[in-house]
């Protein structure tokens, strides 16, 4: 266990280090979410006039909840980037020689994933706020919309980190985040699930990205809805990520 935690530490302070010092690292994962949320919240605010439309929190918080969530599976999908650049670099393989439990490897990546998100989604947060954003949600609601973006962040990060340790290079950045990105936005992003119609909205309930969506925006409104559904979701994808991670490391093992 000391060993795991060892390799865990030294993978992670390594990836929010390289973070922090590199802009362009940092600037495009705060840059592209607070882009997304001027242009939702703020462009399509009229959106909120449609008959139907009763999200009490206001089309600002019913925005937010979205990218925050967003911001959450990108920082997942980043950690995607930082690995396949390492095995670009040969720095991965050299990592595989050294340490002492590999697995390790994986969960330093995921806790890089997760504290690169705390400071892109506290910025987030804070525009949300400055633009007026209405949050009726208590602490325990808050709480628990913080909680659904940390387990999306780590299925992001478990299923970038497999992708990119099958592929072992950086052309692989289009498979590791173009079905994170269609996933998202098959999800009712500018709507409620009841609005929509047609094949959007036959795909949008099959898509478990839904429920984690429906169960952020019911919690910063303070109406909880789907909260155990989303939850038990993303466990699950947490899970199957895992093993999918587990076998890309397993496959870079075998190359060496």
């Amino acid at each position: 266990m000391r060993r795991f935690l060892y390799v865990a530490r030294g993978v992670a302070w390594r990836s929010i280090h390289n973070t922090v010092v590199s802009p362009a690292i940092l600037l495009p994962s705060i840059i592209f979410p607070l882009f997304f949320l001027a242009a939702f919240a703020g462009g399509l605010s009229r959106i909120a006039d449609v008959p139907n439309f009763d999200y009490k929190a206001g089309y600002t918080a019913f925005q937010f909840a979205f990218v925050f969530l967003q911001s959450a599976a990108f920082g997942g999908v980043f950690t995607g980037f930082a690995v396949a650049r390492d095995f670009d670099s040969g720095f991965a393989r050299r990592l595989l020689l050294v340490a002492p439990r590999r697995s390790g490897i994986i969960a330093g990546y995921a806790v890089g994933a997760l504290l690169r998100w705390f400071l892109t989604g506290t910025v987030i947060t804070i525009a949300a706020l400055i633009a007026g954003m209405h949050v009726i949600g208590g602490g325990v609601d808050l709480v628990g919309l913080l909680g659904l973006g940390v387990m999306v962040n780590l299925v992001a990060a478990l299923w970038a980190c497999g992708v990119a340790m099958f592929l072992r290079t950086e052309q692989a950045g289009a498979l590791i985040q173009m079905p994170v990105f269609v996933v998202l936005f098959l999800a009712p992003v500018y709507v409620p699930e009841r609005l929509l119609t047609g094949w959007i909205h036959a795909v949008a309930g099959l898509n478990p990205a839904t429920a984690a969506l429906e169960a952020a925006r019911g919690l910063l409104a303070g109406s909880p809805v789907k909260v155990v559904l989303a939850f038990a979701l993303l466990a699950g994808g947490a899970l199957m990520m895992a093993v999918w991670a587990r076998r890309g490391l397993a496959s870079a093992e075998r190359v060496g």
